[in-house]
């Protein structure tokens, strides 16, 4: 129920309370911490954040506008679905009340009216229960009066930590001597049931119960008719209560809840039946069902003598298993695939069939059984089953054409080509540098780099098909890299091995000095590395287990002061589960003082997470897994499925959202974490079978699983990841941040992504490195050098010592030397030649060129954003060709081949403006006509604002020219010439 704010006189409206006992005393353990929501944080409607009054925590406060229907709309995340309380921090300096309506997620709202507090300054609380859902929740307070709502500073959301409810909707149970119905408004699900006017009538549920338990039963309804009804609740043939009131709602659209006296549920399936007593009843509109008992914490036993059942076809494998055992009843089998889910059945299910399978492949098989509280078994005994090879096949695929190359840095080239064509399936294709097979890749473009800069690469392409098959070679073409220039832009260079005879290298740190720290997962060994290769084995980390799979002795960091107090903090798998713990590096290169500074969070043999990183805060971060139990990434209580972020000693810091490690939640497996040059936590995540991701991470945000992966699956009201990828192509293990560039090491994918996080926090211009190469890449790391450090698993981690550290010497190309506001590009050098592919002879036709690289320092013109115009000089003449502006001023830098369009496709809002009309004009426009010495300049301008006023897609280019040196502070030129002829 509703109450008046302390210390004030006044009803609440809308509101009709049925009889009840007094509610139970809440325990400790059933009731959570309060969860505040600050409102100038939420999303406001007709109001404005103010700070003119005192006594506000946070920012400010929200003062309404003067109207009906402003709102201020929270988002709440809760740890699953029941009655939460809902306290609302407020002041009223008026002399009148100031009513809200407050609703969750749509539904009904529950009305409070917000008394006078007698000043501005004087802050009060009114509180309610509302329902609302597991994870994310809209909760809106909207002004009813003309006057506005009162002064609203924030709320707090206290939700109950025991088991979650489950609603009933009656239009879904078995109804007896009743009709569902629909034409009074604010019931939920699809309707209600209106009972025949007779006893006897009755509506029953049945509630699937995975244990024993007491629960508190609460039936919605409505009666708009006076007097009150009665029905008699019966659970499993025992009445539980005899002529139950329903007091009159005083409308149909009036939805009340009677409680029923504690019932008792059995293991299973549960009948629980409504009837009328007297003969008519309420309008019914949904039974809700609160475990009270202790939750059930066993999980099954393991299934046994998992084993081939039959013999596998080209794209199926069937199994068979022992079943487990539980102390309710097992409900279900999970299978895997090395971590991969790929089928499940019920409790009652000894054998299944796996399809889509590859043929002639070798799959890792375990199967998991599950109880109905989500608890789950150790894994089964694993086993390895081939598929059978496919059909004989001897055509190759058609050779590959058209190859061609569309960009280049100082240690890579883009290239393209057109895809070939197979009888069956083209796999794949092979690229061949100077002779030799440089990298694979799954479709008709890739990146090579590890090129040294200004160098010629001859490069080939051929396709593949499942057989082996190859196709004749594409035209060979020569590609010549750009120069090196000091920059912003991490492109990765020349590759050299640090380390070899290594066995799964998880976790990687570096010291002071500049020398890295690895993990062996397998072997708990903690070594020490120099950038010259040097190893020296510091010992073991105590109590560490493996889980036959993705445990083991897993991340590592070294801690912010540990020039001076030498602790290295690690995570790893132990006898209960995983813990995160401390020890110190002594100064002759042995470990001492093992501590655990967290524990708690369960294991698997799959889905253990792992990373470690400390944040700009000093505080530790680390990744954990769901250890297989996909409701407990749900769950904020559980350690599992989340980001945890812990101080260096072990202990909770004081803002974290849920009191306890949590950090962020509804995480499968995630494993790389790092933080960009704003403080931000960037995270790389395995996905199930569809989509692997990368998610920006936000103080208590829920990011779905497992209702939603990626962004596939019941993703409303959960934050979408910024990048993903089939799981074909991915399996993010490692991820590291270079000037804002994110790098992500991927296993199954074999490959590493690089993307720019841009001004709008998206991931863009995505580039594909080393695919095929390298094997299995579990680990990227930048050195204090600003090089990379790159680990592999070859073999999915079967055999010992056969992995590598590698070292990428990481050019930084794209910019001027220092931060001088001068004006430059990789493609061509001050009053050089500008390469023909930036022309009109590039395709032979005028407009829509490809734009060479350009790049720049920004000095100290204090500017806030940059244009460049291109122009034709030939005479002392200035024939303009494009122009680029609205460029941000955080961007010192264009890459090679701007897309089409007036606002420029990854470019941050910045537009563009070419000669010509129709596609012409959308694009950069290059040299043309030429001649043996024809001059052109690039004119950088500094910019006194972010956008240039004026300027639209209508505006001819001597406006925009006019427009920009308006607005300029600071000039600069970039001198080239050209002989380009259409």
């Amino acid at each position: 129920m509703a109450l008046p704010a302390p210390g004030h006189a006044g009803p609440v409206s809308g509101q009709v309370s049925a009889p009840a006992p007094a509610p139970a005393p809440v325990s400790d353990r059933d009731r959570a911490a309060p969860v505040r929501y600050e409102a100038e944080s939420a999303a406001i409607s007709q109001g404005v954040t103010e700070s003119n009054h005192a006594g506000f925590s946070g920012s400010g406060f929200v003062n309404y506008t003067n109207v009906a229907g402003g709102y201020v709309e929270f988002t709440v995340n809760a740890p699953a679905a029941g009655p939460a309380t809902l306290a609302l921090r407020f002041a009223n300096g008026t002399t009148g009340d100031r009513p809200l309506n407050i609703s969750a997620n749509g539904g009904s709202p529950s009305n409070l009216v917000f008394a006078p507090t007698g000043a501005w300054t004087t802050w009060s609380t009114m509180t309610t229960t509302l329902t609302l859902r597991a994870g994310a929740n809209t909760v809106r307070a909207t002004a009813t009066a003309a006057e506005g709502g009162p002064n609203l500073d924030f709320l707090d959301v206290t939700a109950s930590d025991g088991q979650a409810a489950t609603d009933h909707e009656a239009e879904d149970a078995a109804i007896s001597q009743g009709a569902v119905e629909s034409n009074h408004t604010g019931y939920s699900g699809r309707g209600f049931v209106n009972f025949q006017a007779v006893t006897g009538s009755s509506v029953e549920f049945t509630v699937d119960s995975p244990q024993a338990t007491n629960a508190k039963l609460d039936l919605r309804y409505a009666l708009g008719a006076a007097g009150s009804r009665a029905l008699d609740v019966s659970v499993n043939g025992q009445t539980v209560a005899d002529d139950l009131s329903f007091p009159s709602t005083a409308a149909w659209t009036t939805w009340l809840s009677v409680p029923v006296p504690q019932a008792t549920l059995q293991a299973g399936i549960n009948k629980i039946r409504a009837t009328t007593s007297s003969g008519d009843g309420p309008n019914l509109d949904k039974l809700t069902v609160t475990p009270t008992g202790p939750a059930d914490g066993v999980r099954p036993t393991a299934p046994g003598n998992l084993r081939k059942d039959g013999e596998p076809t080209v794209s199926t494998v069937s199994l068979a298993w022992a079943a487990a055992t539980d102390n309710v009843r097992v409900v279900a089998y999970d299978i895997y695939q090395h971590g991969q889910h790929m089928k499940a059945v019920d409790g009652n299910t000894l054998a299944a069939t796996v399809t889509g399978l590859e043929p002639e492949t070798s799959y890792d098989w375990t199967v998991f059984a599950r109880d109905a509280a989500g608890n789950v078994s150790e894994a089964s005994n694993a086993v390895t089953i081939a598929t059978l090879p496919a059909p004989p096949d001897t055509e190759p695929p058609t050779a590959p054409g058209g190859l061609r190359s569309p960009g280049r840095t100082a240690t890579s080239v883009d290239l393209v080509w057109t895809a070939a064509t197979d009888n069956v399936r083209v796999t794949g294709y092979e690229v061949f540098r100077d002779g030799a097979l440089a990298e694979t890749s799954d479709g008709p473009a890739t990146t090579v780099a590890g090129l040294r800069a200004n160098t010629p690469y001859a490069f080939k392409v051929r396709a593949y098909d499942l057989k082996g098959n190859r196709s004749a070679f594409s035209p060979e073409i020569t590609v010549t890299t750009g120069g090196s220039q000091p920059g912003g832009v991490p492109d990765p260079g020349p590759v050299s091995t640090l380390a070899s005879g290594v066995d799964v290298a998880w976790g990687l740190t570096f010291l002071p000095d500049g020398s890295g720290v690895y993990t062996e997962r397998n072997t708990f060994n903690v070594v020490r590395l120099t950038k010259s290769g040097q190893k020296t084995v510091l010992g073991k980390v105590p109590d560490s287990q493996t889980t036959g799979g993705e445990g083991g002795l897993m991340g590592v960091e070294a801690g912010p002061d540990f020039a001076t107090d030498r602790y290295l903090y690690f995570l790893h798998t132990s006898s209960e589960g995983n813990r995160i713990a401390r020890m110190k590096l002594e100064t002759n290169n042995t470990l001492s003082g093992y501590t655990v500074l967290l524990r708690g969070m369960d294991k698997s043999r799959f889905h253990n997470g792992g990373r470690l990183r400390f944040g700009p805060d000093g505080k530790l971060y680390a990744s954990m897994g769901d250890a297989q139990g996909p409701s407990k990434a749900q769950d904020r209580n559980s350690l599992n499925g989340k980001i945890l972020r812990i101080n260096p000693d072990g202990s909770i810091p004081s803002d974290n959202p849920f009191g306890n490690a949590v950090w962020s939640m509804g995480h499968r497996n995630p494993q790389g974490i790092d933080f960009d040059s704003r403080g931000r936590l960037w995270q790389a995540e395995f996905g199930d079978g569809t989509m692997d991701e990368v998610n920006l991470i936000q103080r208590g945000g829920n990011y779905g699983w497992p209702s939603c992966e990626g962004t596939n699956g019941s993703c409303s009201g959960y934050l979408a990841p910024k990048k993903t990828w089939p799981t074909s192509a991915g399996s993010p293990s490692g991820l590291t941040i270079i000037n804002d560039h994110v790098f992500v090491a991927t296993t199954r994918g074999e490959r590493v992504y690089r993307m720019r996080i841009d001004t709008s926090s998206n991931l863009v211009e995505q580039k594909t490195y080393f695919q095929g190469t390298y094997d299995r890449l579990r680990t990227v790391e930048v050195d204090h050098d600003g090089d990379i450090w790159l680990t592999t698993s070859t073999d999915k981690d079967g055999t010992s010592g056969n992995d590598r550290i590698l070292l990428i010497d990481i050019v930084y190309s794209g910019g001027p030397p220092g931060n001088e506001f001068v004006l430059s590009s990789g493609a061509f050098g001050d009053n050089g030649t500008i390469p023909a592919r930036f022309t009109c002879a590039g395709d032979g036709g005028a407009g829509q060129d490809p734009s060479p690289p350009l790049s720049w320092g920004a000095g100290n013109t204090g500017a806030r954003g940059y244009a460049v115009v291109f122009a034709d000089v030939a005479n002392n003449g200035n024939k303009l060709h494009w122009a680029i502006w609205d460029i941000p001023a955080a961007r010192l830098t264009l890459p090679e081949g701007l897309g089409a369009g007036f606002t420029v496709p990854g470019q941050d809002g910045a537009k563009q403006k070419a000669m010509g009309s129709g596609a012409n004009a959308q694009k950069y426009f290059g040299p043309c006509p030429g001649g043996s010495t024809h001059p052109y300049t690039f004119t950088l301008y500094a910019l006194n604002t972010a956008t240039v006023p004026g300027l639209g897609s209508g505006s001819s280019m001597a406006q925009i020219e006019t427009a920009i040196k308006a607005a300029a502070t600071a000039a600069v030129r970039l001198r080239g010439n050209s002989n380009a002829r259409a």
